[in-house]
């Protein structure tokens, strides 16, 4: 059986950073995002924002997207703690992707059926809060002088180890 992998994407600031994971969850066939908190969002039908907020960043995320916002289900929930709840409740494990001394090294991670993927701010990533309600917290080993990966960059690095394994 396919892995239902979704990805929980809370307070990302940058339309270019949506924009690249929506890309990404495209081209790994994620079943779907939930943009959480400030993330920035595109354009939907049932629009709630002012026309020319909801067009400027529509146009944003389509600068890195190129059209995955229109092939990968995604849904806006303010809140990310109501995500993870709807996603618990439809047996999904949720994975933080966090630096913490409790995290567990990406690569020996082994992928269950049903997972859901939390991955917040760009510069203090995820809330303890988010944390404390997930499963289990991952990180990716880092190699060079650098803490960290770019968020939309170890979204994909996670997405494609979760696909995989």
């Amino acid at each position: 059986m396919n892995k239902q992998i979704v990805l929980v994407a809370h307070n990302i600031r940058s339309t270019h950073n949506i924009g690249s994971l929506l890309r990404s969850c495209d081209g790994l066939g994620i079943k779907k995002v939930y943009l959480t908190g400030y993330s920035p969002y595109p354009a939907s039908k049932n629009e709630t924002r002012l026309p020319h907020i909801a067009r400027k960043l529509d146009s944003q995320i389509h600068k890195t997207a190129l059209g995955a916002e229109n092939t990968v289900a995604w849904e806006y929930i303010e809140n990310p703690l109501q995500a993870v709840s709807l996603l618990k409740s439809e047996g999904y494990q949720v994975a933080v992707l966090e630096q913490s001394k409790n995290s567990r090294k990406l690569h020996k991670f082994k992928t269950p059926q049903k997972i859901a993927l939390i991955i917040g701010e760009e510069v203090n990533g995820v809330s303890k809060e988010l944390i404390n309600i997930s499963d289990i917290t991952l990180e990716i080993p880092m190699f060079g002088e650098k803490e960290s990966f770019n968020v939309s960059v170890a979204a994909a690095i996670a997405l494609y180890h979760f696909r995989f394994s």
